[in-house]
């Protein structure tokens, strides 16, 4: 079966006045219909930007400069923006980090929702504020007649994060991007939110991409995790697999970062150093000058992803000694 999204060997680069910013290196990865992929990394490690590009939606100043993203089976890498603007909400939709600033606050939430129909379908004002108001009820927001009328600023923040996932399933997509979709919730209306993702996945069997650094959101939405440092996606495996036995130094450091239940008190250990300057990124591995596994081929020869098992693969020389859990110290 053909993937929904194929992601092959994908950069991209802003311009700078220092020069080239490759802010996503060489990255690759599909996703299926009726699974979850979560891509996860601190800030400024290109999941945000890798999001945006999948969707068309290249940031000022940045271009593709290599690769491949095909939807269905289509190559969309090159589309015009008139093309793109048809596939949007048709095929491939997202929900934002931050859904007051993605709402317009002067008009009614109605009104946005109903416009996905009326430009897309060519409803008239009647019927594509039915199917708003229906779409509202689906997603969990109570009193939906009523509430069509209201502007954003009257939404709690999960009501808000429900109006933009009713905006992003108005047109049926076939691919969901959801980017920091519970960032600022709490912990309760975060699982309100994952539930209802999980829902309506199920029911329009969609395939879908949760852009996340909360290790605990991935852990309950995700089959799949893709984890991404300087703009390389470092290592690939199920969610359990990855957590319970990491590949990737820079994903034993997430880990350990994390409490868990079974903690016994000791304090939680941090990643020394800083992401690096991707104008001008070390030689070799990326994460060397922070690795406490570093060798002299970490410092000469930039990791290849290798295969570890299927669907399982990590960018480290020394990937079998991370998950034996032998720390060797840098030499």
């Amino acid at each position: 079966m053909t993937p929904l999204l194929e992601v092959d060997d994908l950069a991209v680069e802003f311009d700078t006045p220092k020069g080239p910013l490759r802010a996503v290196r060489g990255v690759s990865f599909q996703v299926n219909e009726c699974e979850t992929l979560a891509i996860v990394g601190e800030s400024g490690s290109g999941k945000s930007v890798t999001a945006q590009t999948l969707l068309g939606l290249v940031p000022l100043r940045a271009r593709i400069a290599a690769g491949r993203v095909a939807i269905e089976g289509r190559d969309v890498t090159g589309l015009s923006d008139r093309e793109w603007q048809r596939l949007r909400g048709e095929r491939i939709a997202m929900i934002f980090q931050d859904p007051l600033s993605a709402l317009n606050p002067s008009l009614t939430v109605g009104y946005q929702i109903a416009e996905m129909f009326r430009r897309h379908r060519g409803l008239g004002r009647r019927e594509s504020r039915r199917r708003a108001a229906e779409l509202m009820t689906q997603v969990g927001i109570p009193d939906a007649e009523r509430r069509l009328d209201d502007h954003p600023h009257r939404f709690s923040g999960g009501m808000r994060q429900r109006v933009m996932i009713a905006m992003a399933l108005a047109l049926d997509p076939r691919l969901l991007i959801a980017d920091e979709p519970t960032t600022a919730l709490d912990v309760t209306v975060q699982a309100q939110i994952l539930r209802l993702l999980r829902q309506r996945q199920r029911a329009e069997r969609l395939g879908m991409i949760i852009i996340s650094h909360d290790l605990g959101v991935v852990a309950r939405a995700a089959d799949r995790v893709a984890v991404m440092y300087a703009g390389r996606i470092v290592e690939t495996g199920t969610v359990a697999e990855v957590y319970e036995r990491p590949a990737h130094p820079y994903t034993l450091g997430l880990m350990r970062a994390v409490p868990t239940l079974r903690d016994d008190g000791a304090p939680l250990e941090a990643i020394d150093g800083h992401p690096p300057d991707l104008t001008a990124p070390p030689a070799g591995c990326s994460f060397h000058p922070r690795c406490p596994f570093a060798r002299d081929r970490c410092r000469e020869v930039e990791p290849e992803p290798r295969e570890l098992g299927p669907q399982r693969a990590s960018a480290c020389h020394f990937a079998e000694e991370v998950i034996a859990g032998v720390h060797t110290g840098a030499r």
